[in-house]
């Protein structure tokens, strides 16, 4: 139960030891007095009973994630910090005599987001305030980029990983109805699955490990067998450790006329839809260029107006396997409800696609600044050939016209493989069989053959590959460096590329609060007047200037 209590003032003492303690103030104290308390309790209201016992201050708890994340502390840690240190009482408001709590409040807390779907609440409220005191502001500049977020999971071959399934399986089992795992475990399970499975516990040899294999593939059937067979508890099914373990069973093996065999790699499903662990199974592996990793992947935006701090907009966790294109609408679809959207989104190749150049405009005023995906056709690539761009295009009569001069009516609407609505031309074969320059245009036997995009589609790329030779489009892609320097502030200061905990929501949660605090750092360095893109200059350069 959450007790209305307003937010006081900072106790008398705190503020006499604390400024006493830290003469010229710390992170922390500049965040109360320069940002006030960032939430309310009316923030989080809804995530609590009517009824049950009172609950510490939501507000507390926030912005104590927050500096949690700021100094990239465990549970235990922060909780040390909250008893011991006079500037998190200021920050906090406390009297200097208060006990603090329990750390595992602060994972209570943390689950009660995740359960309502609060996820980015810690950010929203934050950009809600600083709305309000005039540090961002909509319709400027924003820019967003994307990196790999490594999952709290071991990496297991095969082998290794069908063992620790069935061992994950039995020590789920085991905790919720431990009789009947004994009435059904075979006694050398307790040998086979008693310990974490690891490759140097394997037996050595091909022979030996591939009989290994075969005995856990029976063991993780005969498990299937009884949990399916009469009297066993349907809360055992629903268990989700035991529902990736089918899934899991059902990806690798396949027992046909009673004999079990591995499934072999043309039969197992794609990399992304996987099961790479037991543990979390909405991590999933993928590559980006030459990299290659199991987990997630997150999309940070942020502001990059030269008058304004650079803070984050918004953040978005999904699967590794998604790529970044089809991140681009839901991003602009968050801003757009926190009032947020900026008049030019600076991203790279990843996050443009002909329809959203020709949507993003009139669904939300949003101008998206970045290069577009080149040709990749023969005629493109070989710099003397005929590409598509070079025919003209009667849209009104819906007519082709070809660099030679010939035109053709053979205008076909199609829909490709991924269900998007295409236009074929198809140009005659005489009348390219008797062109002087064929071999620059088509190496087919028949006629030369076009596709285009839709007209709405195909005019916005024509326009974005022509804006983007323009010196004023060089100036504004230039601003989308800015955001590797986020990046890495947040993977090697904050650990926004490990994952500290599992699970697609609570990963969500960790790059949320994360980027709150990349934010509380920002904007209490402009209000001290450290502005983005000021130079540093080191003493030994005074020195050769002053000389």
């Amino acid at each position: 139960m959450l007790r209305p209590e307003p937010i006081g003032a900072i106790p008398e003492e705190t503020v006499r030891v604390a400024r006493a303690a830290f003469r010229k103030g710390s992170l922390a104290m500049r965040l109360r007095d320069e940002l006030g308390t960032l939430y309310t309790n009316a923030d989080f209201a809804d995530l609590y009973p009517n009824l049950g016992q009172p609950a510490l201050s939501p507000w507390r708890l926030a912005l104590v994630t927050v500096l949690q994340f700021l100094e990239n502390l465990t549970d235990r840690q922060v909780a040390d910090q909250v008893r011991g240190r006079v500037d998190w009482k200021y920050a906090l408001g406390l009297d200097l005599t208060d006990p603090g709590f329990d750390r595992s409040v602060l994972s209570e807390f943390r689950t009660r987001l995740t359960q309502n779907q609060a996820e980015a609440r810690l950010l929203d409220r934050m950009l809600e305030h600083f709305q309000t005191k005039g540090l961002i502001r909509a319709r400027g500049h924003q820019r967003t980029d994307s990196t790999h977020v490594l999952a709290a999971v071991r990496r297991l071959q095969r082998l290794e990983s069908a063992a620790e399934m069935v061992r994950a399986a039995l020590n789920a089992l085991s905790g919720a109805d431990p009789e009947w795992v004994r009435r059904v475990a075979q006694p050398e399970w307790f040998e086979r699955y008693g310990h974490r499975v690891e490759d140097y516990r394997l037996p050595k040899g091909k022979a030996t490990r591939e009989a290994y294999g075969l005995a856990v593939a029976t063991d993780g059937f005969t498990l299937l067998d009884a949990l399916n067979g009469e009297g066993t508890p349907e809360g055992l099914r629903r268990l989700p450790m035991i529902k990736v373990f089918e899934q899991w069973w059902a990806q690798n093996f396949i027992r046909e006329e009673g004999r079990i065999r591995w499934r072999r790699g043309d039969e197992l499903a794609p990399s992304g839809e996987r099961f790479n662990s037991p543990y979390d199974a909405e991590a999933a592996y993928s590559t980006r260029r030459e990299h290659e990793w199991i987990g997630y992947k997150v999309h940070i935006s942020e502001t990059c107006d030269a008058e304004l701090p650079h803070l984050i907009t918004h953040v978005h966790t999904t699967n590794s396997t998604i790529q970044d294109v089809t991140s681009t609408a839901p991003i602009h679809a968050a801003l757009a409800q926190r009032n947020l959207l900026p008049e030019k989104h600076i991203v790279d190749a990843g996050y443009i696609d002909a329809e959203l150049l020709a949507s993003s405009v009139p669904e939300h005023g949003v101008n998206l600044i970045g290069p577009t995906r080149e040709n990749r056709s023969w005629q493109a690539r070989a710099g003397t050939g005929y590409a598509a761009s070079h025919f003209q295009i009667d849209w009104d009569h819906c007519q082709v016209t070809c660099p030679q001069g010939a035109t053709t009516r053979g205008w076909y609407p199609t829909v490709n493989r991924f269900g998007t609505l295409e236009i074929l031309i198809q140009f005659d074969r005489e009348v390219c069989a008797a062109c002087a320059v064929r071999s620059l245009c088509t190496k087919a036997k028949g006629g030369r053959r076009v596709v285009i995009q839709p007209r709405e589609k195909h005019e916005a790329l024509r326009l974005a590959r022509e804006y983007a030779t323009s010196q004023e489009w060089q100036a504004l892609y230039h601003r989308r460096a800015g955001i590797e320097g986020t990046l890495s502030q947040g993977t090697r200061a904050l650990g926004l590329r490990r994952t500290r905990y599992r699970g697609l929501r609570k990963t969500a949660l960790q790059h949320a609060a994360t980027c709150a605090a990349i934010n509380v750092l920002r904007a209490v360095s402009w209000l001290n007047g450290d502005k983005p893109g000021r130079t540093r200059v080191s003493r030994f350069s005074q020195l050769a200037v002053s000389a």
